[in-house]
């Protein structure tokens, strides 16, 4: 009930905010406002994930280019300067205004406030029998390694 109550207090508060940077990507690049993701939630239940685009149009076609690039080991793939994010793009995700529209996913009830992200298939498929238990809570839009200090998360291999 706390997800629901949150999620449309922000939506309903932010609505202003979620328009200009609606227009912003809209008249910056081309492309899609909305970013739309197939991921894995809950028990392994596949579900659309909803971002501002911070990408290139077709950024994930791009991935496979530089591939060579990725600086994660095991299943995530992430470069520091991605060449495929837009110049809007980079200041959405600095503060994390790009994830605002997970509260519509929260109100669908394919995710949580709180809870591990939700991964994307390919990783999960690269998963070690441990790994599947995250599989067994909802998802969340923030979980505890993103609100942690990083040199303990770093300790803990989980940041």
């Amino acid at each position: 009930m706390l997800d629901f109550i949150i999620s449309c207090a922000v939506i309903i508060l932010w609505m202003p905010l979620l328009a200009i940077i609606a227009i912003l990507i809209k008249t910056t690049s081309k492309g899609p406002i909305i970013f739309k993701q197939k991921r894995v939630g809950l028990h392994g239940r596949e579900f659309y994930i909803y971002k501002f685009r911070t990408m290139m149009e077709d950024a994930e076609k791009m991935q496979m280019k530089i591939m060579d690039q990725n600086e994660m080991s095991g299943p995530v793939f992430k470069i520091k300067n991605d060449p495929r994010i837009t110049r809007i793009g980079k200041y959405l995700r600095k503060t994390s205004l790009d994830e605002l529209p997970q509260f519509f996913n929260v109100l669908k009830g394919d995710m949580s406030l709180v809870g591990p992200r939700p991964p994307i298939m390919s990783e999960v498929k690269q998963y070690k029998p441990w790994q599947l238990r995250r599989l067994s809570m909802r998802p969340g839009i923030t979980c505890i390694w993103q609100t942690m200090p990083k040199e303990i998360a770093s300790h803990l291999k989980i940041g």
